[in-house]
């Protein structure tokens, strides 16, 4: 199966894809501040493909409970040069987390391939930048809601994102693990991904270092939830999962290559 980004093919079902995770911000959760000035995030980059990743996922604005939204202008200007640094110099997809179609569209002009959009919405706006750039668009569910409500999104967000024009070759789902969901919410949704995963569309968990592994396995420090993050990447990879957005690649990886050589083995008994 191959999900279509802005002149790439990201083939997905036939193993687990890794997108890591690279914050230019100086106030994200768990690493906020430590790729801020554009060399190190450059570097970042280049050391998470090194690790493994399959695609490479930056972001400019922190998204942690009860931030402040940052303005297009800002978000741009933190992460223009870092795109100018890693351009032509990665073989990863790029993926870039904005909900401001502004931003979304000079990213895909500057060597950008995937649009990681985690408002929610399925606006006419962004929906023209995906379909001009013929660009990968991440669509995640935002807010409370169980298994069957976030299928019924995926459900009319598809459908919506046809009328507006866009492929649906062109979508990836994300069910929004820690986005205005209780932590029973985000229980449930990693261990029950089959219940609610749509044919035809790659599904993306984004759970790593987020409140609900510190709610499962206790752990304070979010950059010591390792363990924890692989607990939750196994489940969400049995219920059939193609895409883990994590932090730690080098470390992780391990976790995700065994849950899928333990779920190939399952399948074959």
């Amino acid at each position: 199966m191959i999900w279509k980004c802005s002149g790439r093919e990201i083939e997905y079902g036939k193993k687990t894809l890794i997108m890591a995770i690279v914050n230019v911000t100086p106030d994200s959760f768990s690493d906020g501040g430590d790729f801020f000035e554009p060399e190190k995030a450059a570097a970042a980059v280049f050391d998470a493909e090194k690790d493994g990743a399959d695609i490479i996922d930056i972001g400019a604005q922190s998204t942690r409970p009860g931030h402040t939204d940052v303005t297009a202008d800002e978000e741009w200007r933190r992460l223009s040069p870092v795109l100018s640094l890693i351009r032509g110099k990665t073989g990863a997809p790029v993926s870039i987390d904005t909900f401001y179609p502004e931003v979304a569209e000079k990213a895909l002009k500057n060597g950008a391939n995937v649009i990681n959009d985690v408002s929610g919405l399925v606006s006419l706006e962004m929906a023209g930048v995906i379909k001009k750039s013929g660009a990968g668009w991440i669509i995640m569910h935002n807010g409370a809601g169980n298994t069957k409500d976030v299928r019924k999104f995926f459900d009319e967000a598809a459908e919506k994102a046809e009328l507006f024009g866009v492929s649906k070759s062109q979508i990836c789902f994300d069910m929004g693990i820690g986005f205005g969901k209780t932590r029973s919410q985000d229980m449930s949704l990693i261990a029950n991904v089959s219940d609610y995963k749509k044919d035809g569309f790659p599904l993306l968990l984004g759970a790593s270092r987020k409140r609900v592994i510190k709610e499962g396995t206790g752990q304070e420090n979010p950059k010591e939830r390792i363990y924890g993050n692989i607990a939750a990447d196994t489940a969400a990879i049995f219920g059939g999962v193609d895409i883990i957005r994590l932090h730690d690649v080098k470390n992780e990886k391990q976790g995700v290559y065994m849950a899928e050589r333990l779920k190939a083995a399952q399948s074959k008994s």
